[in-house]
């Protein structure tokens, strides 16, 4: 990795708003040099004062803007509603094996019973019998099937698995979290959230 590469990395933020409370003050839909967004779950969004300083400092183009604009003593700006990075950021290759992302593989759904709340993980064979924490022996489970499950093998509590865990790939991930949009979708959005989906026949 060069050091400019390495550079524009560390430049380039990844804590991207998720909080309602931030949704509701302009931010900016922030889209890949491709004119994809960078991240779907979270949907990759910057504070309004993000996007103007990007766009100050010429690091994305403006795409889109709201109606509602911002002054300064010698300036008016119009908000930017979706902006695009003027130098492409590769995806992640490798996906990091962290909670959030092994519930977002399972799509935030029990992986024995399908139920959607009170989530937490479990071993499909149990730590106790030499299973070991991986994609591949790790679900998403309510606590309830995790708790009547406990020690005991898949067999012995009459178990069946929605689909075989494994590792995902960072594109499935992106996929998958299409599928979890945020309560607040601005209009001039739409034509870059799902513009790359596959159409049906």
């Amino acid at each position: 990795m060069t050091a400019l590469t390495e550079q524009k990395t560390q430049e380039f933020r990844t804590d991207f708003t998720r909080e309602p409370a931030g949704l509701r003050h302009f931010p900016a839909l922030v889209l890949n040099a491709d004119y994809r967004p960078l991240s779907y779950y979270p949907l990759s969004l910057w504070p309004w004062q993000d996007a103007v300083k990007a766009a100050f400092l010429d690091r994305v183009d403006i795409v889109s803007e709201y109606d509602e604009v911002v002054r300064s003593p010698t300036t008016t700006i119009r908000i930017p509603s979706v902006v695009v990075l003027k130098d492409y950021v590769a995806p992640q290759k490798k996906v990091a094996f962290t909670r959030f992302n092994l519930f977002l593989r399972d799509e935030f759904s029990c992986q024995y019973c399908g139920s959607k709340g009170d989530l937490t993980f479990d071993h499909v064979v149990p730590r106790a019998s030499g299973g070991i924490t991986s994609w591949e022996n790790v679900v998403a489970a309510c606590g309830s099937c995790n708790l009547r499950k406990g020690s005991r093998s898949l067999r012995q509590v009459g178990y069946h698995l929605r689909k075989p865990p494994r590792q995902p790939a960072a594109s499935e991930l992106m996929n998958t979290g299409r599928k979890f949009p945020p309560n607040h979708l601005h209009d001039s959005w739409m034509d870059f959230l799902y513009w790359d989906a596959e159409l049906e026949a």
